[in-house]
């Protein structure tokens, strides 16, 4: 497949910060000694990887997640002639400690972690946002995730998951989404006007409708894009109507909703309405 580096800048919320995603293949390539300002969380997808990193050296392998400290010096190659891929992240402290005590950057005693379902997630999550950079989407999952990443495996410890009055948050927010689906405020600035952090929103959010915001809103969105290509719209003139992205973020999501593609229903519509 050859050697590849592709970055992708998302942003967490409409304005709100950024956050880069790399997705790379490398069959010969050898990083120089470097540092990040951020956390580097990776997901090694194929091959294998050979890292030096705090005076010792770590070989992610297929299916491990790798954590490194901001700041900290770090290389990375091949460690066969068939190379190694990965997908990467750079992220903040904060977004490791909104869900835990004390505020500080999360200590990992072991920058190689084994947990298959959370390097899935990462993974999937990963895949999705570098194809559609959506700001709901990413402020619903990545936060999300990298709390779980920090809990599971940091010296942090969690807060409490219970958030009084969960029932009347989600609903406030639902109603704020489903108001403003084409240009939906940042999770942050809806948890800052009801003196909560991104964490408590969401987890009142989830517990409350099942499912976190970004999954919610795109599920109405499809029920208004239902209703327009009734109308006769096309798929490319429904999609900015109901605040996709573009046609294939709609297409995404109505499939995913309703197991067909927007043309193929609004076909299917007017061949029944003839």
């Amino acid at each position: 497949m050859g050697e590849q580096a592709l970055w992708t800048r998302a942003r967490l919320g409409r304005g709100g910060p950024r956050l880069d995603l790399l997705t790379a293949r490398f069959d010969r390539h050898v990083y120089a000694p470097h540092a990040h300002d951020e956390f580097t969380i990776g997901v090694c997808v194929g091959g294998r990887e050979v890292i030096d990193y705090r005076g010792g050296r770590i070989r992610p392998g297929p299916g491990s997640i790798v954590v490194l400290a901001p700041g900290e010096m770090h290389t990375g190659r091949p460690a066969a002639s068939d190379g190694y891929a990965y997908r990467a992240l750079y992220a903040d402290v904060p977004l490791l400690t909104d869900g835990t005590l004390g505020g500080g950057v999360p200590h990992f005693h072991e920058p190689l972690l084994d947990d298959p379902e959370l390097a899935a997630a990462l993974r999937l999550t990963h895949t999705e946002l570098a194809a559609c950079p959506d700001p709901l989407e990413a402020e619903s999952r990545i936060p999300w995730l990298l709390t779980a990443l920090a809990r599971r495996h940091s010296t942090a410890r969690a807060a409490s998951d219970t958030v009084p009055g969960a029932d009347r948050i989600a609903h406030a927010v639902r109603d704020r989404l489903a108001d403003e689906l084409t240009a939906p405020p940042s999770l942050a600035d809806l948890a800052a006007g009801l003196s909560l952090s991104r964490y408590q929103l969401l987890r009142a959010f989830r517990t409350t409708m099942g499912i976190p915001p970004y999954a919610w809103l795109a599920q109405y969105r499809v029920g208004r894009a239902r209703g327009l290509l009734e109308t006769g719209l096309r798929p490319a003139e429904v999609a900015p109507l109901v605040g996709f992205a573009d046609q294939a973020h709609l297409t995404r999501w109505f499939r995913r909703v309703l197991g067909v593609t927007p043309a193929a229903y609004r076909n299917s519509v007017q061949d029944s309405g003839g």
